[in-house]
């Protein structure tokens, strides 16, 4: 499979499931990169079960839901949709001697591998990272685990949401601190995908200055505390422990989810100036007592709410989100994804992609957030997209490219 974008050059063997590996290695597909996923035989990748919801094609060529369902035809998770564009599939068995022959063919080829096996699990099989750095010393290879790869608990397996309570997110997300919630999309497995392709591109810039790869790793772990932000040195520099508290910033008054009279919309006032500007824009004192600086504030924001919400009570959302842009006021509304994906600032953005699926037809899928330009200002961002694989799509294709030699 040819492809275009900056990393066009470059080979990308996919040993990881589930979300974190699978998120990694579509970044690097989104920009050309070529991706070739190894999958178990017979039921692949574990989100190739996640569901519903699932999709089924049909011989007449519509697609059906689930109460469609044809028991003789493969359905389509739309949770492995998600994370695997851009990416050829082969199915092998590494406990096979001729599947496993195949796998380190790819290995000989390759410039990146990425894993997120439990610690020891490639070893055990006979393929540990330092086997396969030996065969192929240029070779880049990503590490993903749920609590990282050594320490007291390195063996530990993750799962996103358990990854997300032990990282301190839940205690920051919801209603009060007796509202603990997850965030509604595995942000854990996504920002160690993110952190896992970012390490990536280091090591690649860094073998280009000494001809020799390594290994990078990561964890859900890792990276959900590398997001933690202004919470993370509330507790490290102040001493302050970070509680969840709804929809309203802990650092600054007023920003956040404010009721007016047929909904709610959200404001940042994030400076003195924004505030006086506020204040103007919907005849609010700006020096009342107590209301005056942002630390103020913070320590009245229940009465900021208040007042706020009294403002703001007599104004319909859409007239209301007029008016604080005619006054200067960051603000906005909260869409559901589907009128995101119906949003006319969405397309401009090249946010949705059109693919042509093996069994589904033509699909729409969630696109790549990068663009990019050249020079001039022309945009040069890829726009062939490949739609996720059907498990070993490309099985033949890939052990006839292996047994040609090509690199």
């Amino acid at each position: 499979m040819t492809s275009s974008g900056p990393l066009s050059d470059l080979l990308v063997v996919d040993l990881s499931r589930a979300l974190a590996g699978p998120h990694a290695t579509m970044m690097l597909g989104d920009l050309g990169a070529r991706v070739v996923k190894v999958e178990a035989p017979g039921h692949g990748d574990d989100t190739r079960g996640w569901g519903p919801p699932f999709r089924w094609p049909h011989a007449d060529g519509h697609v059906g839901t689930a109460d469609e369902a044809d028991p003789d035809v493969q359905r389509e998770s739309t949770y492995f949709l998600s994370a695997n564009r851009n990416k050829e599939s082969v199915a092998l068995n590494l406990k096979d001697e001729a599947d496993r022959d195949v796998f380190l063919a790819l290995v000989d080829r390759a410039d990146v591998l990425v894993e997120n096996f439990r610690t020891g699990v490639l070893e055990r099989l006979g393929l540990g990272l330092d086997g396969l750095c030996e065969r192929n010393p240029r070779l880049v290879v990503l590490s993903i685990t749920g609590f990282g790869h050594d320490g007291p608990e390195g063996g530990r397996s993750g799962y996103d949401q358990i990854a997300q309570g032990e990282a301190g997110l839940m205690s920051i997300t919801g209603s009060s601190p007796d509202d603990p919630q997850k965030v509604g999309t595995p942000i854990s497995d996504i920002l160690a995908g993110m952190y896992g392709a970012y390490g990536v591109m280091t090591a690649l810039h860094e073998r280009e200055r000494t001809g020799r790869g390594q290994v990078v790793r990561t964890s859900l772990l890792a990276a959900t505390v590398g997001v933690h932000g202004f919470q993370g040195t509330r507790w490290t520099v102040a001493g302050t422990v970070g509680r969840a508290q709804g929809n309203h910033h802990a650092s600054i008054s007023p920003y956040g989810l404010f009721r007016c009279a047929d909904g709610a919309v959200q404001i940042a006032v994030g400076s003195e100036g924004l505030w006086h500007d506020f204040c103007a824009g919907f005849d609010v004192d700006p020096d009342l007592e107590g209301f005056a600086t942002n630390p103020e504030r913070v320590a009245r924001r229940e009465e900021v709410v208040e007042l706020v919400e009294q403002v703001f009570a007599d104004w319909k959302a859409e007239d209301l989100l007029a008016r604080l842009a005619e006054v200067g006021i960051p603000a906005g509304k909260v869409r559901t994804l589907d009128e995101v994906y119906a949003w006319d600032q969405t397309h401009s953005q090249g946010l949705l992609v059109d693919v042509e699926h093996a069994t589904l037809g033509s699909v729409t899928l969630p696109g790549p957030p990068l663009r990019f330009f050249d020079g001039g200002g022309v945009e040069t961002t890829r726009t062939d997209h490949q739609a996720p694989p059907t498990l070993d799509q490309h099985g033949g294709t890939v052990r006839r490219w292996i047994e040609e030699g090509d690199r």
